[in-house]
């Protein structure tokens, strides 16, 4: 039995799936059914039960992935230890942002955490907040900003902030900035994202929630490209302020604050449940829920 052999179980079971896991660990699927057959006969105990559409665990294979999941957190927390006493922390952390806060905050962030952690290494990945979020259960990221996450098993939140969605608008889309009701959002074409985007969830369902529909003009699932459509005066958009500020050409659009009520979709930091935090991880996290806030909050203050 080793580190390696227990990984692969580990990732087998909760993936539950030997196709799945091959595909996440970038190893052949007949090697790593090899390696899990091996703990199996070194264990004398049927570990996984194959069937057509996956594995179960036997009372073994729970039992031992309890404890392997334990065994491969303490291999972690030794390196950081051993770390530690070179004076800084060490490992790995992957995580993961929507592609609109990326752009604001993968600099910032990456500068914190070369400073703080100069012996640890940062991956930033940007995707769906959905998507994000089994990405956390497969192992695949240890912490990311989501938007309006629901309650998940195997899922904690730590709300972070409140942002807040503007109707963006090209050229002549406006005589002035003035506020528009959440009622009249419906008269306007809008570029929006396709579900299960965080963001059209929830454009969509304050709409629902007053009776009214929104009228779709395009499904795009690009910022960039969605501001290019709205300065073309294809459509509208509802984004946040920091995605527009952050365009190639900001002043190309007029950003109006959505009242009565307004759209406050709610920022949290996602992590694993099932995977306790190393030294290196729980730092992150924190600098992570830090800088969000400081940039978000700085960002609207700059702007009107």
């Amino acid at each position: 039995m080793d580190v390696k052999q227990l990984s692969y179980f580990v990732r087998v079971a909760e993936l539950g799936s030997f196709t799945r896991a091959s595909i996440v660990l970038d190893i052949a699927q007949p090697a790593l059914s090899r390696q899990v057959r091996l703990l199996e006969v070194e264990l004398r105990q049927n570990l996984l039960v194959r069937n057509g559409r996956g594995i179960t665990l036997t009372e073994a294979g729970k039992v031992l992935l309890e404890h392997s999941r334990g065994v491969l957190h303490q291999m972690e927390r030794l390196r950081e230890e051993l770390s530690r006493v070179r004076g800084s922390l060490a490992g790995r952390v992957a995580v993961g942002m929507p592609p609109t806060l990326g752009r604001i905050l993968a600099v910032p962030v990456t500068r914190e955490f070369k400073q703080l952690m100069p012996d640890a290494t940062l991956s930033i990945n940007e995707g769906l907040s959905k998507t994000m979020q089994e990405s956390l259960l497969t192992g695949q990221l240890d912490i990311a900003l989501v938007y309006n996450a629901f309650p998940t098993p195997g899922i904690e939140l730590r709300p972070v902030l409140q942002d807040e969605l503007l109707l963006v608008q090209g050229p002549g889309g406006a005589d002035s900035a003035d506020p528009v009701e959440l009622k009249d959002i419906a008269r306007y074409p809008l570029i929006i994202p396709s579900r299960p985007n965080a963001i059209r969830m929830h454009v969509e369902t304050a709409l629902l929630n007053i009776g009214v529909q929104p009228r779709i003009a395009m499904e795009v699932d690009g910022v960039a490209t969605i501001l290019d459509l709205v300065a073309d005066g294809v459509g509208n958009a509802v984004l946040s302020r920091h995605a527009v500020i952050t365009a190639a050409q900001p002043e190309r659009f007029t950003m109006r604050r959505i009242t009565n009520p307004g759209l406050y979709p709610l920022l949290s930091v996602a992590t694993s449940a099932n995977r306790p935090a190393t030294s290196t991880q729980h730092a992150t996290l924190e600098l992570l829920e830090r800088v969000a806030r400081e940039v978000l909050l700085d960002k609207a203050r700059d702007e009107p």
